[in-house]
């Protein structure tokens, strides 16, 4: 993987951490209100994992932001 894809990847992984501890949600909660499993929402945190458009906006509703929200960085 190409060095800017890996900070892309980190940049969201990080963007998504934050929202969800700005809320209060643990991981847990994230993955049972968008039907992610939590261990992929871990892995896109640390920027260890892709994710496609889908989840990204399955991300995003179980978070209660837009998917625009989540490419703000």
């Amino acid at each position: 993987m190409k060095e800017k894809d890996i900070k892309i990847l980190k940049q969201l992984g990080e963007l998504i951490f934050k929202i969800r501890t700005e809320k209060s949600m643990s991981q847990e909660d994230v993955s049972y209100r968008c039907d992610v499993d939590r261990a992929k929402i871990s892995k896109i945190e640390n920027g260890a994992a892709n994710c496609n458009v889908t989840t990204l906006i399955e991300l995003a509703k179980g978070l209660g932001v837009e998917p625009k929200d989540l490419l703000n960085f």
